[in-house]
């Protein structure tokens, strides 16, 4: 006996893509509105949340050259790898840095000012915001004379320069000097910038130089090493912070500039305000922990005054500490932006409550949409039943007068369906609704067809 052989039914590429175990279209059409409205509701929210931080921050520095002016070249290089462009301004010092970031009609957010440059009041009327303190910048005094000076008294009369208004140190020597019972009359002050000011000292044409920089100035450290200028020591630096909150004792160690040569020979005491980050309180937050990034890898190193990790610090400020900011010195950076890029983090921390409501949504319209793509599925068949039923009640009752043609009419009508339902496109999951389906067809037209042949018997 031969194998019988099987033949497999020609089928087109268009056809085998219809026998699929889902329907595609269907899926769309179900998944289609709620898929909609979600984008609603994620647009919305992202719509009322806070807006995505700026790609560009304005600073305002200090004088070109300035220690605020290299520090914010190193600002600069650590935000653009998250593709943030710090621009900075070059000012004469904190006051100016104040005025800008205090003005409404300007475009600085940002800047460098000293300690002690303000009054807390004042601050928060401005809508200022302090992002902590980086660095020390100590008061120096460097003067030229025989004898050594020991108190701020010993410079009266003397011609002293305090560098340009805008830098600050004019509002702080007038306190220095206001505790030792003089006031600014008292001496010949100049207004000269540093540079002019120091080859001044150097010739003779003033008696000391007042100005306040950190550790590395490069004129810090060439006058320290300059034979006839000397530095004040200021042995009652413990009683200056107590009168000023902002100022802080340090200690210049001995042989810091040169161990070998013992330069300084003794410890120098200071006193020194610190160099703070303040900004206007409409800064992005998200930018507020930017900064604060860039300063700990920047100023967190030991220098001449600070130990390693003291800097940046929420202390040494009288400007009130932002909110953002509290949060940062208290836990470090969000957690999110330790493991993911700066811009992915920021986009979860500010649409955190939309994916919230995403998530609360999406639960119960889970249960709803795979019911709905069943049913539409299953409604392709059943409302053919519908047509079915119809041509059973026209067959049903029917007089000997019109029977015969009635039923003829009704034979065609489900030759129709048939040809329809034989059309329709269901995927193999629900076949076994399909052919049900056509055995019912099956089923109404054998039962025509035997009243069709009693019609005929009785004629």
């Amino acid at each position: 006996m031969l194998p019988v052989r099987l033949l497999k039914p020609d089928l087109t590429p268009m056809k085998k893509i219809k026998f699929t175990l889902f329907s595609l279209r269907d899926l769309l059409v179900a998944f289609g509105p709620v898929t909609l409205m979600m984008i609603i509701v994620c647009g919305i929210g992202y719509w009322l949340v806070d807006p995505a931080p700026s790609r560009v921050i304005d600073i305002s520095t200090g004088p070109e050259n300035s220690g605020y002016e290299r520090f914010a070249r190193r600002y600069a290089a650590e935000l653009a790898k998250n593709q943030i462009s710090l621009r900075f301004q070059a000012s004469e010092g904190s006051q100016e840095n104040l005025r800008r970031i205090s003005d409404p009609d300007s475009e600085i957010e940002v800047g460098f000012v000293r300690s002690g440059s303000i009054e807390t009041a004042d601050a928060q009327e401005k809508g200022l915001i302090s992002l902590g303190s980086l660095f020390y910048e100590p008061i120096w005094i460097f003067y030229r004379d025989k004898k050594e000076i020991t108190t701020i008294s010993q410079l009266k009369g003397k011609t002293i320069n305090i560098g340009s208004e805008g830098m600050g140190v004019n509002r702080l020597f007038s306190q220095i000097l206001s505790v030792n019972n003089m006031t600014t009359e008292d001496v010949n002050l100049r207004y000269l910038k540093d540079t002019p000011a120091t080859a001044a000292l150097l010739d003779g044409k003033i008696d000391a130089l007042v100005f306040s920089s950190a550790s590395d100035s490069p004129l810090v450290q060439m006058l320290l090493l300059t034979p006839g200028i000397r530095l004040f020591d200021f042995v009652q630096a413990e009683a200056y912070t107590r009168r000023f909150p902002f100022l802080s004792h340090v200690v210049l160690p001995r042989g810091i500039v040169d161990i070998g040569n013992d330069i300084p020979a003794h410890d120098y005491h200071l006193i020194s305000p610190t160099a703070t980050m303040v900004a206007h309180e409409s800064l992005h937050p998200a930018l507020t922990g930017l900064l604060l990034q860039a300063a700990q890898k920047i100023h967190s190193r030991a220098d001449w005054f600070s130990k390693q990790g003291e800097f940046p610090s929420d202390k040494y400020v009288e400007i009130p500490v932002s909110h953002e900011a509290e949060k940062f010195y208290k836990s470090g950076p969000p957690v999110l932006q330790r493991y993911l890029s700066f811009w992915i983090a920021n986009f979860f921390e500010r649409m955190w409550v939309v994916l919230v409501a995403f998530g609360a949504l999406l639960l119960p319209l889970s249960k709803i949409i795979p019911p709905l793509y069943v049913w539409r599925i299953r409604s392709r068949i059943y409302r053919w039943y519908g047509q079915l039923r119809l041509v059973e009640q026209s067959i049903e009752n029917l007089t000997s007068e019109d029977r015969q043609q009635v039923l003829q009419k009704q034979l065609h009508h489900l030759d129709d369906i048939e040809a329809r339902v034989n059309r329709l496109t269901i995927p193999l999951s629900y076949a076994e609704e399909l052919y049900g389906l056509r055995s019912h067809i099956g089923f109404v037209r054998n039962r025509i067809q035997a009243l069709l042949s009693t019609s005929a018997t009785q004629v």
